[in-house]
């Protein structure tokens, strides 16, 4: 591809973002230093040394257009995205969803990296940031103290921070197979969720004993500071006796083939490796202590002798306030040649840093070559999370994942909402196509199943 090594990026974090970042700059010819403090330095949530290690949940969502997940990895397509495109070479059995198996996923990244030759994989805490070399900021929702404070001293105000949960992992072969039932929720793809069923009476005793149970962050902490998203399932509880139903428990599109009905409550196990020997519990964030892990989680039918290879856990992420901090390009307003990705700028989901990183990398790459800065449409899922985090938020800012209720309304109504949906998808790759047509100076190319024609279904 066009360009030069000339100009060296320096690149802080080798999660989602960064490694993307790093992998479509190297691509442009343009030589890449990619800081990664772990694993001489590791973060209370990781647990390896590889890049892109996925800490929570390994899924990355829906497919299925005209949904936001599935808008969002239809434009990353279009853009080129590496992670995904090695997301999609280790997923495993999920329905719909986009699941991957962790360690291969993150082993095929580090493999890109350590055998790209204008990328120096560099493994040291980085703590400070130049004014002058082109710098894309990745370091995440765990970024160290150190460098907290150096992008402090350039942003000027302080960081926001919210908790985050992991849910717990256990051993496929622990699980007591006669009790459960395999099946996708509404017959969906094959039948590649482990179902628990619970009656009236398993599943109040199992709410008591979960609401009761001792947690390791003390229920005194504020629920502002919860994300949404990932709320810990006891947190969730607490809301009402029903709450699970309607949340991570609930049995709706679901039916136990041995009784012909819908259970009252469902817990579901999703494949988290491809050989399919382990198995998240979905939904189920946690910050209960180990001990009430193997306690609580027992008393789900299937789970009562079940090996926990991993049990859940929370921690504090820090993100910026990015409104007032970051340009519509990603830079900062106080230090043009520095642009952030990923969780630390407010977006939230592993495809959005993944397209935070991205834009960053295409923002360094114009920004280096002296050409317009990149704005993607903000008709674009993309373009739309971007605006958001950069200046489109009212109110006290708060991590976002890209939905479709960031894109501007149609410039004709739709009432339907299945047709509304399709409209804006189809609307917003159609934008994204002419916004990459327009700028072949970026030498964006679509990835392996990426397409610059509108699918007929949106």
């Amino acid at each position: 591809m066009a360009g030069s090594t000339e100009a060296k990026v320096e690149i802080i974090g080798g999660g989602l973002a960064g490694s993307e970042a790093a992998l479509q700059l190297s691509s442009r010819g343009i030589a890449v230093r990619l800081f990664e403090m772990r694993p001489e330095k590791m973060t209370p949530a990781h647990h390896t040394g590889r890049l892109a290690e996925l800490v929570c949940s390994n899924s990355m969502k829906s497919e299925h257009l005209p949904a936001a997940p599935g808008l969002l990895k239809a434009e990353l397509a279009l853009l080129g995205s590496r992670i995904l495109e090695l997301a999609r070479r280790t997923r495993v059995p999920a329905g719909s969803a986009l699941a991957v198996d962790r360690e291969e996923f993150s082993g095929l990244v580090t493999q890109a990296v350590e055998e790209d030759e204008l990328i120096e994989l560099v493994r040291e805490e980085r703590a400070e940031l130049s004014r002058s070399v082109p710098t894309i900021l990745a370091t995440g929702p765990l970024t160290s103290e150190r460098m907290e404070r150096a992008l402090k001293e350039i942003i000027g105000s302080d960081y926001l921070h919210f908790y985050d949960a992991a849910a717990p992992l256990v051993e496929a072969s622990s699980v007591d197979m006669s009790r459960v039932f395999v099946a996708s929720r509404y017959g969906k793809g094959d039948a590649d969720y482990i179902n628990c069923p619970l009656n009236e009476e398993k599943y109040e005793r199992f709410y008591d004993a979960l609401v009761s149970a001792e947690r390791v962050v003390g229920k005194d902490f504020e629920n502002r500071e919860l994300f949404s998203a990932c709320q810990p399932v006891e947190e969730i509880a607490v809301r009402g006796r029903d709450a699970l139903r309607y949340g991570p428990m609930k049995p709706v599109g679901l039916l136990d083939p041995r009784t012909g009905n819908r259970p009252y409550a469902v817990v579901q196990l999703r494949r988290d490796n491809a050989a399919g020997t382990l198995y998240n519990l979905v939904g189920f964030q946690t910050n209960l202590r180990w001990a009430e892990q193997d306690r609580v989680f027992r008393l789900i039918p299937g789970l009562e002798e079940a090996e926990f290879s991993r049990y859940g856990v929370m921690h504090r992420n820090t993100f910026i306030d990015s409104p007032r901090s970051l340009r519509p390009d990603l830079a900062l307003r106080e230090s043009d040649n520095i642009r952030l990705a990923g969780q630390l700028t407010g977006s939230e989901g592993y495809m959005e840093a993944a397209a935070t990183g991205l834009v960053a990398a295409l923002s360094t790459y114009a920004w280096v070559r002296g050409w317009p800065a990149v704005v993607l449409p903000a008709t674009s899922a993309i373009g739309a999370l971007i605006d958001y985090v950069t200046g489109g938020s009212s109110g006290p800012f708060q991590p976002q994942h890209a939905n479709l209720g960031l894109l501007p309304e149609l410039e004709e109504p739709v009432k339907k909402k299945k047709a509304r949906h399709e409209a804006l998808a189809k609307r917003a790759l159609a934008d994204l196509s002419g916004y990459i047509a327009a700028r072949d100076e970026l030498h964006i190319e679509a990835a392996d199943g990426g397409t610059r024609t509108i699918p007929g279904s949106t």
